[in-house]
């Protein structure tokens, strides 16, 4: 799942919010005022932010410029007592994704978080596309460039490898279908070859096979796994111990 940095100054809701979201499968880690939020996410990182906004020592406001700064990229959800429309406009036009006023209903908080973290990785938010993977490991995929990493390691693929494998890590534990793959591929280049061309034509075949291939060998190392569905399409999951 995700990491989250909860940044609440009451005890007892931050505690609460971490255990529901631990359980809920992220990684967690608490801040009780803005200045301690800002120690953290300079030394970690992380892939969401819960903010609230009446925050000792350094305001959330400020908090929430300072992200904007720093790290514009990275999705921040107010959670706040103050539900005044001028007040969500202003945190909405500072830079949070979302804003939700207290007291609130859980189910929604991580219906909201899981809604903005998904759109985080969508590539028209510039975002990036994160898995973790054995060992520790972590894979990295930018949802804008043909880049990954597999945790400081880049890992050398074409346009259209690239465009598959962020398909898989998107849609990670799921099957993919090849319907899916030829979708992503019809707004790729075609790694210099012409849409005429019998890869392009037979990319739902034998082709798609061999780029699955490729992949494979990608990622030995990585703990991950590319399985093929019989008759569905293909997954991307962990691989067996």
């Amino acid at each position: 799942m995700s990491s989250l940095l909860i940044v609440e100054d009451d005890e007892l809701l931050r505690d609460g919010l971490c255990d529901q979201l631990a359980q809920a499968g992220h990684t967690v880690t608490p801040a009780a005022d803005g200045d301690m939020a800002q120690v953290l996410l300079e030394s970690s990182r992380f892939d969401g932010v819960i903010l609230d906004l009446g925050l000792p020592k350094v305001s959330g406001m400020d908090v929430l410029a300072w992200i904007r700064r720093r790290l514009p990229a990275l999705p921040v959800l107010i959670l706040t007592a103050r539900d005044g429309v001028e007040d969500r406009v202003q945190g909405l036009n500072a830079g949070a994704d979302d804003y939700l006023t207290k007291p609130f209903s859980m189910a929604e908080l991580q219906a909201r978080l899981a809604a903005m973290l998904r759109r985080a990785r969508l590539p028209a938010f510039g975002g990036s596309l994160e898995l973790a993977a054995g060992a520790n490991r972590r894979l990295r995929v930018d949802a804008t460039l043909p880049q990954a990493w597999l945790d400081d390691e880049p890992l050398e693929l074409t346009q259209r490898e690239w465009a598959l494998l962020s398909l898989l890590v998107t849609n990670a534990g799921q099957v993919v279908s090849r319907e899916d793959v030829l979708d992503v591929w019809q707004s790729e280049p075609t790694d210099g070859m012409s849409a005429g061309s019998n890869v392009a034509a037979g990319a739902g075949s034998n082709a798609l096979e061999v780029y699955i291939h490729r992949l494979r060998r990608k990622l030995a190392d990585s703990g991950l796994n590319i399985r093929n569905v019989r008759g569905l399409g293909y997954m991307l999951e962990s691989a067996a111990p």
